[in-house]
């Protein structure tokens, strides 16, 4: 066989084996130095990436101002609504009338705050929105410069746009319906004060009214008083005779039964103390009074509910005079028999003595039937009847007007009595009906206007539930960053051989990104949200009275951005907590349970607070969002696709409205800029600021600098225009 070069009998030759290695190392270090030089090239990328979000970031740190100038204002409008709303629940007691006034003083004071820093807050963060195109390409450009330290000879230069380059305007617009509502309340106030004050006091008269007609039932046991007479008297026990230790438990109606069935049982046990004609007449005449007093007392009533009160306690004659005006006057129920009286009369006629003897007839009247003298009775009169007529007095039973008198004044007259408490207790259910009436109309007028005032009150808060604080500003679409590498890197570095020809250097690079706002629905922006407010609370939390409880409410409030019903109905119910509504009236607590009524129906709905985190996207998609440079970056876009090789300025011209936009921001920005301050109670209140602290990276990049970082990232795109395609 012939032996080759590359070939021999064996299959291959030293110089083929020579050959094959030097190829297979230089095609090695070939595709490493390669991917050097595209992995040093697309570090550039990796810096627009951090670019973007960095310039996104600023956007999003600005709607969580914007959240949270929002729930200052929604916490203020609900505030101050809510403590006009205690106020005007406050006004319906005496106890609470005084502290009532400066409550309604505070809640228009919070809604006049509320207003004020509605005002300033939107014109603060309509500055803050002009300048946040600055601060996000300030803030591109400190990333991409503080990229410089991690590469090796890198020289990053970066800037950023937002999309849209202007945000819509901001304004503050918290409706009319609080303050109408405040200036109602104040014209409302001193007449709803005054009717709740007779109220409250005609109610206080009703109520010791019905405290002494309890004692006078129940109450004095085991002292005299129905009860104990009734027990003593008549052996009542169980519920014919009820005992009640409270006269919160007790009612007029209580009574009222008591006495019906004392007088009933008084009737079934009536018997004489003793045969005698003087206790069997006085025990016929005290049956007849006990059947009139309990045909009487079935006529008696208590009707009463929460808002009314009718009663008859029906009177029993306490003397004969009283008698004379009831049926025991005038019921013919006493026998009447006919007696004959003799009568011998002599005188001389003639000088005789003539002895005549004369029978006249007369009617006497018995106390009953049984009585000695009463026979067989020719009739049946009544005591009027007695007192009209010629009538004899029995000298048995002794019968006449006045014995029926002593009857009721008997025990009317003497502690000891049963009348003698029954008596009184009647009294005071007729001067605690009077009571009650007197008070419900003033009564009635106050729950009317407190009624009217609630609802207007509702409209207000669903009102404030629809005006808020909103923003687009700015970068609500996405920003999009522009960044360049101007360091030279040598392309053989780390990989220098003698397979791979060196010398050769990259030269500036440049990457094109963009980000946007997503929101991720977490608990981090709620979290960072309600410590900021938790940091307006801490200006409270000290003060008494209206003051104490106006802040109590703002601490309740504030937390109702994110948490919306449940957080005014704590409120609300804190609020009430703090007020000694309870009154004899019971306006108090009407009042109060018709403000939670009224808060119930708002049906405030939290807002969403999810944190907005910049991603990443296509700047396609970010283009396709703005208008002008940035709509045409997008038509670009396509246009590069379609045709690599063409060249445009629109690059170049695209950074020249951006630098304007920056310059025109950065002259008078301090450390901080003041928003607004929260001045929840007036001018001699406690004023919390409200300032948020400008970027670093814009403070350091002052006009030159943002002039020379755009100059000369457009400097070198020029330098670059149609060598790479920008992607």
């Amino acid at each position: 066989m012939k032996r080759g070069l590359f070939v021999d009998e064996r299959g291959f030759t030293t110089t083929s084996m020579v050959l094959s290695l030097l190829i297979t190392l230089s095609l090695l270090f070939t595709a490493a130095q390669v991917y050097r030089i595209q992995s040093a090239s697309a570090e550039v990328q990796d810096v627009a990436d951090a670019s973007a979000l960095a310039a996104q970031n600023q956007v999003a740190e600005f709607m969580i101002l914007v959240r949270f100038c929002d729930a200052a204002v929604l916490s203020l409008s609900l505030t101050g609504l809510v403590v006009t709303g205690l106020g005007v629940a406050a006004l319906c007691t005496p106890v609470t009338a005084e502290l009532s006034e400066a409550l309604i003083e505070a809640g228009k004071r919070i809604i006049s705050a509320r207003n004020t820093f509605s005002e300033r807050s939107s014109k603060a963060l309509e500055k803050l929105q002009e300048a946040l195109p600055y601060f996000s390409a300030a803030c591109a450009a400190s990333v991409a410069a503080a990229n410089n330290a991690d590469s090796s000879g890198a020289n990053y230069l970066g800037c950023a746009i937002l999309v849209p380059f202007e945000g819509e305007p901001i304004e503050a617009d918290v409706g009319k319906k609080a303050e109408e509502l405040a200036e109602d309340v104040e014209g409302e106030a001193d007449e709803i004060r005054e009717d709740a004050e007779r109220a409250e006091e005609a109610a206080q008269e009703a109520e010791k009214c019905k405290l002494r007609a309890f004692m006078r039932d129940c109450g004095d046991n085991p002292d005299y008083c129905m009860y104990e007479r009734a027990f003593h008297l008549a052996g009542m026990t169980g519920l014919d005779n009820p005992l009640y230790e409270s006269v919160d438990a007790w009612s007029f109606s209580v009574a009222l039964n008591r006495a019906q069935s004392y007088y009933s049982a008084r009737l079934a046990q009536e018997v004489p103390e003793s045969p005698s004609v003087g206790d069997q007449a006085r025990s016929a005449l005290r049956e007849h009074f006990y059947r009139y007093a309990n045909e009487l007392m079935a006529e008696g009533f208590v009707v009463e509910d929460e808002d009314s009160f009718e009663a008859y306690f029906p009177r029993l004659p306490s003397n004969t005079s009283e008698m004379r005006s009831t049926s025991l006057y005038t019921d013919s129920v006493y026998p009447v028999t006919e007696d004959v009286e003799q009568t011998v009369s002599e005188y001389e006629e003639g000088g005789e003595v003539i002895t005549e003897v004369l029978e006249e007839s007369y009617y006497v009247m018995h106390a009953w039937s049984g009585c000695p003298l009463a026979g067989a009775p020719i009739f049946y009169g009544s005591i009027s009847q007695l007192e009209a007529g010629d009538f004899r007095t029995c000298p048995a039973c002794e019968f006449g007007a006045a014995s029926m008198g002593k009857v009721a004044a008997a025990s009317t007259s003497v502690p000891n009595g049963f009348e003698y408490h029954y008596r009184a207790l009647a009294d005071e259910a007729e001067a605690y009906e009077k009571a009650r009436r007197e008070a419900q109309e003033p009564k009635e007028k106050v729950e009317r206007s407190v009624g009217e005032l609630f609802d207007e009150l509702v409209e207000a808060l669903k009102e404030t539930a629809g005006k808020r604080i909103s923003s687009k500003p700015p970068g609500s679409y996405g920003a999009i960053a522009f960044v360049v590498n101007a360091g030279s890197t040598s392309t053989s570095g780390g990989f220098a051989s003698s397979f791979v020809p060196g010398g050769a250097s990259l030269g500036p690079r440049a990457a094109v990104a963009a980000a946007t706002l997503v929101d991720e629905g977490s608990a981090e922006g709620r979290t960072v949200l309600n410590s900021a407010l938790d940091n307006l609370k801490e200006g409270g939390g000290f003060a008494v009275g209206a003051a104490g409880m106006v802040l109590d409410a703002w601490s309740w409030l504030v937390v109702a951005y994110s948490n919306g019903q449940s957080a005014l109905a704590d409120a609300i119910e804190e609020g009430l907590n703090g007020l000694p509504l309870v009154g004899a009236s019971g306006l108090g607590t009407w009042a109060a349970g018709k403000l939670e009524g009224a808060i119930e129906a708002v049906g405030l709905q939290p807002t969403e607070v999810g944190a907005l985190k910049p991603v990443l996207v296509n700047s396609g998609h970010v283009a396709a969002k703005g208008d002008g440079q940035a709509a045409g970056l997008l038509s670009a876009k396509r246009l590069v696709v379609a045709h690599p090789l063409m060249s445009t300025d629109l690059f170049s011209s695209i950074l020249t409205d951006a630098e304007r936009v920056a310059i025109q921001q950065v002259e008078g920005l301090g450390d901080t800029l003041e928003i607004a301050s929260i001045e929840l109670l007036g001018e001699g209140g406690p004023s919390i600021p409200v300032t948020i602290p400008i970027p670093e990276p814009a403070k350091a990049y002052a006009v030159s600098a943002i002039q020379g970082l755009f100059g000369r990232v457009r400097s070198y795109y020029i330098e670059t225009s149609g060598v790479r395609v920008w992607e």
